[in-house]
């Protein structure tokens, strides 16, 4: 069984900075991308960010440039460090483990709100 367990999610001013951290436990293939992804009120699941274990990644335009992710292997954590944040980032973000081809698994998701 795999959980994933997230936090660092809140409150903050719109161009201030958040860092959320995701933490994979159980019977994990060493080989497996990690992402973020985040979903709006009355909005789909949209794609943040991901990183492969050998740390190649990928950003959506909407985020390239004010956010990192990152990943320590050994602790099979993901991070998302969030900078310049607006409004349109307020959403859940949820950690996503995967590989192969089995159902990827999902954090419980963290609330991410930015005032204006």
């Amino acid at each position: 069984q795999v959980q994933l367990v997230e936090s660092g999610g809140g409150l903050v001013q719109a161009g201030g900075s958040l860092r959320l951290s995701c933490a994979a436990s159980g019977n994990i293939f060493s080989i497996n991308t990690m992402g973020w992804y985040r979903q709006a009120p009355g909005k789909q699941r949209e794609l943040v960010a991901t990183i492969t274990n050998g740390g190649s990644t990928n950003y959506a335009d909407s985020v390239k440039g004010r956010f990192t992710i990152s990943r320590d292997n050994a602790k099979n954590t993901v991070y998302l460090q969030m900078n310049s944040l607006r409004p349109e980032d307020t959403a859940v973000y949820y950690c996503n483990l995967r590989w192969g081809i089995i159902k990827p698994y999902w954090g419980q998701g963290t609330q991410v709100t930015v005032s204006s």
